[in-house]
């Protein structure tokens, strides 16, 4: 199979846009699309001007590529994507307010505790392995703790 029977370079550029657009279905992260807008606009300017040398061709994929990428920031900016769970990526701010179990004493305000089926450290009141806790916040990657209400 030659660049010819698939249409000359125009045609390998849009090929090239469907698969980066397959791509980015098959691995979704909002990129690859833009890539895949640059290689379709560039395949489509190789309709117009089929004789467009090499180096031309990558400075047009290049400079669609910045467009697509420039567009579409402003576009998730302009509009964003709601969800329902705003901490959905956000593991440690998902902890605030969980009950863990101290796992190595806290003494002297530092020691560990489980979280789920892990362990973090954690600083906080003294406290015996087993007391339950409740996180109050994550910083650096270290659970803050206190005793929870009531207790």
């Amino acid at each position: 199979m030659t660049l010819d029977s698939i249409g000359g370079p125009s045609g390998a550029w849009l090929i090239a846009a469907v698969a980066l657009g397959v791509a980015e279905l098959a691995a979704p992260g909002l990129f690859l699309v833009f890539l895949a807008i640059a290689a379709a606009m560039t395949g489509v300017a190789l309709l117009a001007l089929p004789a467009l040398p090499v180096a031309a061709q990558l400075v047009s994929f290049a400079a669609w590529s910045g467009v697509a990428v420039l567009v579409g920031r402003r576009w998730y900016r302009d509009y964003p994507v709601e969800s329902s769970d705003m901490l959905l990526n956000d593991r440690s701010a998902r902890l605030v307010g969980t009950i863990v179990v101290v796992d190595t004493p806290i003494v002297d305000g530092a020691g560990r505790v489980k979280v789920g089926d892990g362990g973090w450290p954690a600083r906080g009141p003294d406290a015996a392995a087993g007391e339950r806790l409740r996180v109050v916040a994550v910083e650096d990657g270290v659970v803050l703790v206190d005793r929870p209400d009531g207790e």
